[in-house]
């Protein structure tokens, strides 16, 4: 009998909550998730809900309260700080609403600098960013700054530098919130042509209906959990 493959991301009653003044707000009450290799999943849900907490404890910028986070079979709660660090490093990528581009440094670094930090040659990272930038039909705008880039432009270098370290994970907030219509709907084609051809599993965050109906599996947070979400026809 073949081996089950281990899911890519694993939440097991994950609680999270912040203590503001005497008062505690229960973000996350027991959340379950399971994403497998390759899994594209939407999560719909109105500002407020907590998308950002789940997607920022899925990827261990926060640890949980409560429960268990497992990424690639290994679970990460009693994980040292370097150790959350380095699994962060190697296994998930993020894409926010906005780019968060460094500046002062072009398309091409922007997309080097986490291979550089990984332990890759200046070499070998430029060859691979490029490579990538190609991909996302950016390649012509490699020396750009962001500044001399479009808001498209902008979220398909902050995408190429996601996955520069090949990922297990890749976690999406919003990442096309602040582009027009027609600039959103090409800029997801991109991700989603980048994550199906590189095998990568995604947890996108949208309010798009549009676009959530492209990906496999749509969730909504409901009372701190999630659960399905019927996306209206």
């Amino acid at each position: 009998m073949a081996n089950k493959p281990v899911p890519v991301l694993q939440l097991q009653k994950v609680e999270r909550h912040y203590d503001d003044v005497g008062a505690r707000l229960e973000v996350l009450k027991g959340a379950d998730l399971t994403i497998q290799t390759g899994e594209l999943v939407a999560l719909v849900a109105p500002s407020g809900a907590g998308k950002s907490t789940l997607l920022h404890t899925a990827g261990l910028l926060e640890k949980p309260n409560g429960g268990e986070v497992i990424i690639s079979g290994q679970a990460c709660s009693s994980l040292s700080d370097r150790q959350r660090t380095a699994r962060r490093r190697n296994d998930v990528g993020y894409v926010y609403q906005f780019h968060h581009l460094l500046p002062e440094f072009s398309a091409l670094e922007n997309v080097m600098i986490p291979q550089m930090i990984r332990g890759l040659s200046r070499k070998q990272a430029t060859t691979h960013a490029q490579e990538l930038l190609e991909y996302m039909r950016i390649g012509d705008r490699a020396t750009h700054r962001p500044s001399e880039l479009s808001g498209g432009e902008q979220q398909r270098v902050a995408i190429a530098r996601a996955v520069a370290n090949a990922p297990l994970l890749l976690l999406a907030d919003e990442p096309t919130g602040n582009l027009d219509p027609e600039t959103s709907s090409y800029v997801f084609e991109a991700l989603e042509a980048l994550v199906r051809q590189s095998g990568l599993s995604g947890l996108i965050a949208t309010h798009n209906h549009t676009l959530a109906a492209r990906m496999d599996r749509v969730i909504t947070m409901k009372d701190g959990k999630l659960v399905p979400f019927e996306l209206k026809k």
